[in-house]
């Protein structure tokens, strides 16, 4: 058994839209993009993105009723991930060996899935998953600037415009249609038009609630400190295998 954690795409994709106040990144007199399209736009920010080393994420959102925040710095190897759902909450490091998961006892169980026999062997100690094995890898390729190369949509059915409040930022607005786990969401994601194309807010509306998508210091130098080995339990002692 493996643990059934959404990755950080669907947690960004699902973040369901409530406004937030946004520090945009310093804007350029002209913009990067001549003659801009949802295409063309969505090329020059793939190809920013693959230079970043670094970026910080933070997701606000409500469904049914349930306040929801992401934090998220994402690194070059490392990457931290702090889960808060309602009374839920969890905590997930990666660094190029290790992958280590702590949370609450409600959290463990309503956000990673472990069963409540499992959740009693962890306690309050840090779960650790090794490099190379199917959990670390899970963990490592949402968590780490791999990721980043999957933020953005497709450009068939995007459509380009301008940021209504600042026309000096891009604007990208398309659908998802609706699954047999998620309602239908509308997605605007506001980039940058100054010398660097890179993603400023996403905000995402369904009926069943909405949210927030925050990336801010882009570049960011990203380590992180394993937990002692004494607060530690192994992968296999909780969920029997890691392949």
């Amino acid at each position: 058994m493996h643990i059934s954690r959404r990755s950080l795409l669907p947690l960004l994709s699902l973040a369901l839209g409530s406004t937030v106040l946004v520090t945009a990144l310093p804007i350029a007199a002209q913009a990067s993009v001549k003659n801009p399209t949802a295409a063309s736009v969505i090329k020059a920010t793939n190809k920013a993105l693959l230079k970043q080393k670094g970026v910080h994420v933070a997701v606000n959102s409500t469904s049914s009723g349930v306040t929801s925040t992401v934090s998220v710095d994402i690194g070059n190897g490392y990457g931290t991930e702090k889960i808060t759902s309602g009374k839920n909450a969890v905590t997930i490091i990666v660094t190029p060996t290790w992958a280590y998961l702590s949370g609450s006892k409600t959290g463990l169980i309503s956000i990673m899935g472990l069963s409540a026999a499992q959740q009693k062997k962890v306690g309050t100690l840090w779960v650790t998953m090794k490099a190379a094995t199917t959990p670390y890898e899970s963990f490592s390729s949402n968590l780490t600037t791999s990721v980043l190369g999957h933020i953005l949509p497709p450009a068939k059915g995007t459509k380009f415009s301008t940021d209504s409040t600042s026309k000096k930022n891009y604007q990208l607005t398309w659908k998802t249609a609706a699954s047999s786990t998620a309602a239908a969401t509308k997605s605007v994601l506001k980039i940058s038009a100054g010398s660097k194309t890179l993603p400023l807010s996403e905000t995402i509306t369904s009926k069943s609630g909405g949210g927030t998508t925050v990336f801010s210091k882009w570049g960011e130098h990203v380590t992180e400190t394993a937990p002692s080995s004494k607060d530690t339990i192994a992968y296999a002692k909780v969920l029997g295998t890691t392949k």
